[in-house]
């Protein structure tokens, strides 16, 4: 049980430390796609596989997720890393207010009503 803990706990550092990496303004843009779709992915309230499907439905939270991060971060700069992890490590241990969540939620809700439509139009 210590052992998830910790695992869950360095994943909140890490989607933090991805935030704050995004929000550098020398992100390259590769790493900066990556880390907001993972990012978007996280918050969303959609999920690929909906949680109420039994072992499915959060085992592409428990797979997509730390695949994602993994990937954004081993693509952002050592520089840019490096900056933004006193911050995320201070952060981790609080509770996050993101700033502008409604407006980031919204978004996430436009895409994903966007692809829905797009596929749906795709199929008809």
């Amino acid at each position: 049980m210590k052992k998830l803990k910790a695992w869950a706990k360095r994943l909140k550092a890490n989607l933090i430390l991805l935030w704050l990496c995004c929000r550098e303004p020398d992100m390259p843009r590769l790493p900066w796609l990556v880390g907001l779709g993972t990012l978007a992915y996280a918050f969303s309230p959609i999920d690929l596989i909906p949680d109420f499907i039994p072992v499915l439905g959060y085992l592409d939270d428990v797979l997509l997720v730390p695949l994602g991060i993994y990937w954004a971060l081993r693509l952002t700069p050592v520089a840019v890393r490096q900056r933004c992890e006193p911050e995320a490590l201070r952060r981790a241990g609080t509770r996050v207010g993101l700033p502008g969540r409604w407006v980031m939620a919204g978004v996430v809700v436009v895409v994903w009503v966007g692809l829905a439509v797009w596929v749906w139009q795709g199929f008809s």
